[in-house]
């Protein structure tokens, strides 16, 4: 943003100053070659009147000294042609001999014409030297011409002088503009990077980050205080959320405590061959413990990632199909395992436990009875995959991307009872540890969800 300000800024202030810059070095130079001109034309048209008198003479005896004269003040030579065009006066010049471009000028004045002033130049290396030739006319008649070289050197410096000045005076003014913009830039642009700094400080946990800065433009004022208004109901929000998951998980720990014991008790007085299914409800109990626990963990703020760990995906897709072949016999649905030998992924065993039993739960949901659910293990380039494949009545192709929608219901299936949830709390859980779910149409109808998991290290 920074960089686009200077654009805007430094981009149409340079431009203005090339223009107006451009304009007046311009009418600078002109200003100055016509004030050297005017006054070399002034002091010709008195050396015309003086060389009349001195032709008319025949004497160049008083003409030569004002010209020696004129020449060691000035440095500028004039030289007083007759009508023939050779020098007449000073006496020293008398076998000068005119270089070409000044010989046609003297030619043209002999011819009673006068010479047009030399068209003004931009650049100061332009301006050249160049003779001015005036004829002198006596009763009508052409009797002779003055001719006057002067150095250019002075008006040639003066030009350079102020386009030096120029160059200067737009380098500060655009030195000045840079200091403008960054100062501007700094006003506006610090209450901003505070601003993204706080909002990364709360995606980090820190939820109680606050912008105490109070400058910058109102606007942005107003949207500080807003900011802060709104973290701090944010901060309200997710600390009510943290007290009820830690008051739930303490309460439930309590009741899911007294019914393992209750289920000790029970068991005593079964014979062995209860054996299978009082340990089966002992696991579900330890199973529910470890869920409470890993909850108490998220309303703590635990980190995330030190939950994973390499677990055998292989084993907990065998144990979680175990668990449900009951429930989905009781539909008329069977379940049949695919494995593939050991799966080390890095996950929460609870978690990815939670989310596979979400996708089962939706898999046996939606499944006609009679049909077969797949539940296989796989390894691909990305990591690790457990895939869930029923032979329901499906999503269409364009609706597959809000699947994992929460309370989203495909039109052809808003009958079966349900609330929408399965798939996106399966999604939800996968992503605390790095995971993510993928659903697909599979062939021959049906739904194949895939958990994505990443794979654990070799050690």
């Amino acid at each position: 943003m920074r960089r686009r300000l200077f654009v805007v800024f430094l981009v149409p202030l340079a431009a203005v100053l090339v223009l107006l810059g451009g304009a007046y070095g311009w009418a600078t130079s002109r200003s100055v070659q016509q004030a050297f001109y005017t006054q070399q034309v002034g002091d010709l048209g008195t050396f015309v009147t003086s060389a009349r008198q001195a032709l008319h003479s025949g004497s160049a005896t008083v003409l030569d000294g004002e010209l020696r004269r004129y020449r060691e003040l000035y440095g500028t030579r004039v030289v007083v042609v007759d009508r023939t065009g050779r020098p007449w006066a000073p006496l020293e010049d008398a076998s000068l001999v005119l270089d070409e471009p000044t010989a046609g000028k003297v030619q043209l004045a002999l011819s009673g014409r006068r010479g047009d002033l030399p068209e003004p130049v931009l650049l100061p290396w332009q301006f050249a030297e160049q003779a001015l030739v005036e004829p002198i006319v006596d009763d009508g008649d052409v009797i002779g011409a003055v001719v006057m070289s002067a150095s250019v050197d002075a008006p040639r410096a003066e030009i350079e002088r102020q386009w030096i000045v120029l160059a200067i005076v737009c380098v500060l003014a655009i030195g000045v503009g840079l200091l403008v913009v960054v100062r501007l830039a700094t006003w506006v642009l610090k209450p901003v990077h505070r601003v993204d700094l706080a909002m990364e400080a709360i995606e980090r946990g820190d939820m109680d980050a606050r912008i105490a800065d109070d400058t910058g433009p109102p606007e942005l004022r107003r949207m500080i205080l807003l900011f802060n208004r709104m973290a701090g109901e944010i901060e309200r929000v997710v600390s009510r959320q943290q007290e009820f998951a830690l008051n739930a998980s303490h309460e439930l720990r309590n009741p899911l405590s007294a019914l393992l014991l209750r289920l000790e008790s029970l068991a005593t007085g079964l014979d062995r061959s209860w054996d299978a299914e009082v340990e089966a409800t002992r696991e579900e109990g330890r199973r529910m413990t470890r869920i409470l626990d890993t909850l108490l963990g998220f309303a703590r703020g635990a980190d995330r990632a030190a939950l994973s760990e390499p677990i055998d995906l292989a084993a907990l897709a065998e144990r979680r199909v175990a668990a449900w072949r009951d429930a989905a016999a009781a539909k008329g649905v069977s379940l049949a395992l695919h494995l593939d030998g050991p799966l080390l992924g890095a996950a929460d065993e609870t978690i990815t436990e939670g989310a596979l039993d979400a996708v089962i739960d939706n898999a046996v949901k939606f499944s006609p009875a009679g049909s077969a659910i797949d539940v296989s293990t796989e390894r691909d380039a990305d990591g690790c995959v457990l895939a869930v494949r029923d032979r329901g009545p499906g999503i269409p192709e364009d609706e597959l991307a809000h699947a994992t929608d929460r309370f989203w219901r495909s039109a052809s299936t808003r009958s079966t009872p349900g609330s929408g949830l399965g798939l996106a709390i399966a999604n939800d859980l996968l992503a605390t540890v790095g995971g993510r779910l993928r659903v697909e149409a599979a062939d021959g109808g049906g739904l194949r969800v895939l958990l994505l998991l990443p794979a654990a290290e070799a050690r």
